[in-house]
């Protein structure tokens, strides 16, 4: 399978501190990947690289096998969406939050208005569609953040602990509904969280960061076990961390 996105030998410093180390990164065509570590450990600097918001002191970046510089950086950021812990929506409707996106990436007026209703009802908020934003709650505006980045229709989207604010009944079944999306476009995804019992609701592969490494990645329950849920240390995984820099 060809790799969608990719990086080699990339490394980010900050105050003269190594945040990335990696050797080699892949996330194939169509895969669904959740980044887990300890806090500290690299995984939202990771993301913002990946979503290209970042640039790394040293390392390739590929997306379709082209090399990312500085010329098609712009082009290549457009080709994804990105989903935070905070919604980051304008003050504005929730019609409006999902369809000014589109029309700044060029997406005509008619073909915007479609793609907004299309995901204002597959995420269940179009009756919301003329609240503004500051009077959703905390649930609702993450469904609008999700819409909204699923109306792009990005070849890849990242999402950095998006339903950690969330109360467990709002959480539950934002990530059912998402998990069938993701499955049913096969859009390539990668989120990071916290939360271990989230990842078999949108996937089985895990990425372990620890220290601004990738030190394992595969099945989630050969990584954590059968039930992930109970693991309370990342201690299990320090004696991988001299050669585990290039998992993947």
């Amino acid at each position: 399978m060809t790799a969608e996105l990719s990086i080699t030998q990339l490394k980010l410093r900050r105050s003269g501190r190594e945040i990335l180390d990696i050797d080699r990164f892949v996330l194939d065509s169509g895969e669904i990947l959740a980044v887990i570590g300890p806090n500290g450990a690299g995984k939202s600097t990771l993301l913002q690289v990946l979503a290209l918001l970042l640039v790394p002191d040293t390392g390739i970046i590929e997306l379709n096998g082209e090399m990312i510089v500085n010329g098609n950086r712009l082009a290549a950021r457009r080709k994804l969406a990105v989903v935070f812990q905070e919604s980051l929506l304008l003050d504005t409707t929730v019609q409006k939050n999902i369809e000014i996106p589109l029309r700044i990436r060029g997406v005509g007026r008619t073909e915007a208005i479609r793609r907004t209703r299309e995901w204002m009802a597959r995420l269940g908020i179009t009756h919301l569609s003329g609240r503004r934003a500051r009077s959703l709650s905390g649930g609702e505006s993450q469904r609008t953040s999700i819409a909204r980045a699923l109306a792009m229709q990005p070849e890849i989207l990242l999402m950095d602990e998006p339903f950690s604010a969330l109360d467990y009944p709002t959480r539950k079944s934002l990530l059912a509904e998402l998990g069938d999306i993701l499955h049913t476009t096969r859009m390539t995804t990668i989120f990071v969280t916290h939360d271990f019992s989230e990842i078999p609701a949108l996937t089985r592969q895990v990425a372990v960061m620890f220290d601004g490494r990738i030190i394992k990645r595969g099945n989630i329950q050969d990584i954590l076990g059968e039930t992930a849920v109970s693991v309370r240390s990342w201690a299990p995984w320090d004696e991988d961390m001299e050669d585990g820099r290039g998992a993947g």
